[in-house]
């Protein structure tokens, strides 16, 4: 057989070809600068619903207005300045991982230019939740992570491990999920993954292996994605600890 592969995102877009070129920002949603973007997409589905890449752009300042897609973003270089309705500002720098859910009124701003890895779930049939509560939602790597109880031990080829988990964010549908999670050494009976998932890795070391046997090694600062019915068997020799974004099909 011929199995889907892990696909390990870089800063610098596709080998040959770089970042490219993409279309111009309108000019209506433009309140100062002159953004010039660029970008590669890694990964997207059939109907472009979930979409991932590499992005970068130039300084620029956007209108106030409800975000329409469900974003995870992995800052760079640079940085990103989102501000709500009321004036209130939160800035992410590089190095910072945040979520914008759809529907947040807010403006983008940034004041240098920046670059970003991004998971985008553009859901146009789903209803856009407009609350006073949407805001951008920080990930805090440094957060106390809830621990997970219940692990069927018939899942592990390993002793049963300690892992925790905490989802910062959910789309109302439970499909785009966001959040941290850790574990203590561990080896996963392979089977086939039911989701499609950014690992953004912040701790530790380990490996992917799929359905052929092709080996995927992982380390700390590594981004990649794991498409939906790849083959699928994790194993980490030390403790790891991740940011996911992951869409269920």
């Amino acid at each position: 057989m011929v199995d889907l592969n892990v696909i390990k995102f870089d800063r610098n877009g596709h080998p040959e070809t770089g970042l490219q070129a993409w279309e111009a920002i309108s000019e209506d949603l433009i309140v100062s600068g002159n953004p010039i973007q660029r970008g590669h997409q890694y990964f997207s589905t059939e109907n472009d619903k979930l979409v991932a890449g590499v992005w970068d752009c130039t300084e620029h300042e956007l209108v106030l207005g409800h975000y329409d897609v469900d974003e995870m973003m992995v800052v760079l270089e640079g940085s990103i300045t989102i501000k709500d309705k009321t004036g209130q500002e939160e800035t992410f720098r590089a190095g910072d991982s945040f979520i914008v859910p759809k529907g947040t009124e807010c403006s983008w701003k940034q004041y240098e230019y920046t670059r970003k890895f991004y998971m985008i779930y553009d859901n146009a049939d789903s209803q856009q939740i407009k609350t006073d509560d949407l805001a951008a939602i920080r990930v805090d790597a440094n957060a106390e992570l809830p621990r997970v109880s219940g692990h069927d031990a018939e899942l592990y080829l390993s002793e049963v491990p300690d892992m925790g988990m905490l989802v910062l964010y959910a789309d109302p549908d439970n499909k785009f999920i966001s959040g941290v999670w850790d574990c203590s050494p561990m080896k996963r009976v392979a089977t086939t993954i039911e989701r499609s998932e950014l690992m953004h890795i912040l701790e530790g070391s380990g490996s992917i292996t799929n359905a052929d046997g092709v080996v995927f090694e992982f380390r700390a600062g590594d981004t990649f994605l794991v498409p939906v019915g790849m083959g699928y068997q994790w194993q980490n020799r030390e403790y790891v600890k991740k940011i996911f974004c992951s869409y269920i099909p």
